[in-house]
């Protein structure tokens, strides 16, 4: 996409997306990622304010709304912990808000924001950095939405925004190896769920008969594993051998860092598990290198490995992850990665290890969402101008 930049960085003085501020976030209308946002005054309600411009892998087209959104929620801030289905949340003084702010298709002039009860963190959980959010269904104004806010250690904590006495329940995972992961909505499971470091189980909660203790799933490998796993004392991870071999060991001081994420596709049911290995440079901590392996989980757990998500693409970022069919996005590749973190964005396919590498530029808000289609699958444009690219 660096040509995509490049060419936007040439447009006139007067093109309304044409301003020295990147950042990166996004809307409910699909992989976008908010591109720019040009600063446009200040209001009595948000303070300083900006146009909103977005890019879109779906048609390849810069969206640049009228819509205009707080600079302080464009740029991160520190107070954005999360997004999920176009809804983003932040956390201020324990109080977190869904606000729907960064969807160019919603009201500017009567924003939607849904503050909920005062969060309370468990003993073990002194800190109120998230992990990530989830939704378990497009609108937390639906009665039986319930969203999940993954702290960074044994706490997950649940509640449905939509009823009027809703209140916060604390989930306790005790096991460490839940303390990073990230948290995503099972619909054919009905619970949420989370990866342990190291890819072996999983464990799901929801508000039922699980909210005091959590289901514990193994995973069941094929029984000649296809990789041997090698722990990394300086990462305190276990990092799989043909990660090892395919990385590039330029710098000897440089680390290796695994992340794994669970995904459900909405349109075929089928669950998988993503490992992603980064190459981190300890001198910038960016990315220089992205590797995936993948799994199909079936519900008894049993997890294989496969380079075919069954002509769909998958979707990483620090908003809950989503796959989508290949027939959506505007090259039609199917089994690609498209990852997108705070320093760096790219496509990795599967098929023919065609990878694709994004700018340098830091991303506040990194976050990719579910497509708002019309009736013909066609992206819904706001009312601005759009750019080809």
């Amino acid at each position: 996409m660096s040509h995509f930049l490049i060419r936007q960085l040439k447009l006139s003085k007067q093109s309304l997306i044409r301003v020295s501020h990147f950042t990166a976030a996004s809307s409910r209308s699909f992989s976008n990622c908010i591109f720019k946002v040009k600063p446009c005054g200040t209001t009595v309600r948000d303070g300083d304010v900006g146009y909103l411009a977005i890019y879109s892998y779906v048609d390849k087209l810069i969206d640049c709304t009228q819509k205009k959104v707080p600079m302080e929620l464009a740029k991160g801030m520190g107070t954005t912990i999360g997004a999920s289905h176009g809804w983003v949340a932040t956390l201020k003084n324990g109080v977190v808000c869904l606000q729907d702010d960064l969807d160019p298709n919603a009201s500017y002039t009567d924003p939607k924001r849904i503050p909920l009860p005062p969060l309370v963190t468990l003993p073990h959980c002194q800190t109120q950095i998230v992990t990530n959010i989830a939704m378990s269904s497009s609108s937390p104004e639906d009665e039986d939405c319930i969203i999940a806010v993954k702290f960074l250690g044994p706490q997950l904590s649940l509640c449905r925004p939509a009823q009027r006495d809703c209140k916060w329940s604390n989930i306790g995972i005790s096991d460490p190896s839940f303390f990073s992961s990230h948290v995503m909505y099972s619909k054919r499971d009905g619970m949420f769920s989370l990866p342990a470091a190291g890819g072996n189980y999983t464990a799901s909660c929801d508000l039922g008969r699980h909210v005091n203790k959590p289901k514990i799933q193994m995973l069941t490998y094929p029984k000649q594993r296809v990789f041997e796993d090698l722990y990394v004392k300086s990462t305190g991870t276990f990092i799989e051998k043909e990660f090892l071999r395919m990385f590039d060991w330029k710098y000897t001081d440089w680390s290796c860092r695994m992340e794994h994420y669970l995904v459900e596709s909405s349109h075929t049911g089928e669950t998988f598990l993503v490992k992603w290995s980064k190459d981190i440079n300890p001198h910038d901590g960016r990315s220089e290198l992205n590797l995936f392996l993948v799994l199909r989980i079936d519900e008894e757990g049993n997890a294989d490995y496969t380079k075919d998500f069954g002509g769909e693409c998958i979707f990483i970022s620090k908003a809950e992850s989503f796959c989508l069919p290949a027939s959506y996005l505007h090259d039609k590749r199917p089994n690609c990665i498209y990852h997108l973190s705070n320093t760096s964005f790219g496509i990795n396919c599967m098929d023919d290890d065609e990878n694709e590498r994004g700018g340098e530029f830091t991303f506040p808000g990194p976050f990719w969402f579910p497509p708002k289609l019309d009736s013909k699958g066609k992206r819904i444009l706001s009312s601005g101008i759009q750019y080809q690219v």
